[in-house]
């Protein structure tokens, strides 16, 4: 079943903060959230998706030139987003890598032997490969198909998601892993719906399905002032993990606005300035909160 087929975001090797050791992550296209504050705009949807860097951008046309839909340089202008159909012929011509593909086309065989060439990073550092997104499960047979291989080539494997998705379609996949995070964005299912376009109850229900199959859980926090940092949201997360899982635990990760970059090369409209990092003496009172419900807090960092 290697002919199989998908839609992936460029795989990072050398990733250190996704599981243990060395690790590649493979970030899957295509996710059923919205987030507002989403460092990674180009993983909504599985289509292909041209970044326009302007400022590397020495107007010499070759763009143009290649294109047969009639796009302008300025990729970023509506007019000639309107026209682009990703067909990714600009970004094979440009010379200064202005015009870049997002999301590629891989089959099971492709990231299998991709994956092959680092296993000797995993070897020495008790490392493996995470599939991450994007949201993973939405591409259920290439995920599954994936995870049996590398099941049966011994690769330590993890998994990042979002927790909405039908438990039981892909829960043979998740029994086959050694490590699952699973965010919790916001406990309260009104804030949820605003934030992120969907409610929290399937995720909810997720996390306490997905802790019978003994399977090790992180939950993870993406700590935002002005959307979920307050105490009370903090300590209501941390009593319901210590009341759904085994062994709890919970990762937090702080705000950051990395993925700026990606919004202004594909003309979206970056996340709100009222999204803040919290400062770290805001967080140690966090960690306190979390450590008083009886939740080990850990770092991948």
């Amino acid at each position: 079943m290697k002919h199989i087929s998908g839609y992936i975001m460029e795989p990072q090797n050398f990733s250190v903060n996704d599981g243990d050791g060395i690790r590649t992550n493979i970030f899957f296209a295509g996710c059923p959230l919205r987030c507002s504050w989403c460092s990674n705009p180009e993983s909504h949807t599985y289509t292909n998706k041209i970044a326009y860097y302007e400022k590397t951008c020495v107007n010499c046309g070759r763009c143009t030139d290649s294109c047969v839909y009639g796009v302008g340089i300025n990729l970023n202008e509506q007019i000639n987003r309107d026209k682009c159909k990703a067909c990714g012929n600009c970004s094979e011509v440009c010379p200064t890598k202005s015009r870049k593909n997002l999301i590629y086309k891989y089959t099971v065989k492709d990231m299998i032997e991709a994956i092959e060439k680092q296993k000797i990073f995993y070897s020495y550092s008790n490392g493996g490969v995470t599939f991450s997104g994007g949201e993973a499960t939405l591409q259920e047979a290439l995920l599954r198909e994936l995870v049996n291989e590398l099941y049966d080539k011994a690769i330590n494997m993890a998994i990042e998601t979002c927790g909405y998705f039908e438990f039981e379609q892909v829960k043979d996949i998740l029994t086959k892993l050694n490590l699952i995070f699973i965010d919790i964005k916001h406990m309260d299912e009104g804030k949820h719906r605003i934030f992120t376009g969907v409610g929290n109850s399937k995720i909810l229900e997720n996390i306490a399905k997905i802790n019978e199959l003994e399977v090790p859980i992180v939950v993870r926090i993406p700590v935002i002032d002005g959307v979920n940092s307050d105490f009370q949201n903090i300590k209501r997360t941390a009593k319901y993990v210590k009341d759904n899982i085994k062994r709890p635990k919970i990762e937090l990760l702080p705000y950051h606005s990395f993925g700026d970059g990606k919004y202004e090369a594909l003309g979206l409209d970056k996340p709100t300035e009222e999204f803040k990092r919290p400062c770290q003496e805001y967080l140690e009172e966090l960690f306190k909160i979390i450590e008083g419900e009886g939740v080990e807090i850990v770092s991948y960092k």
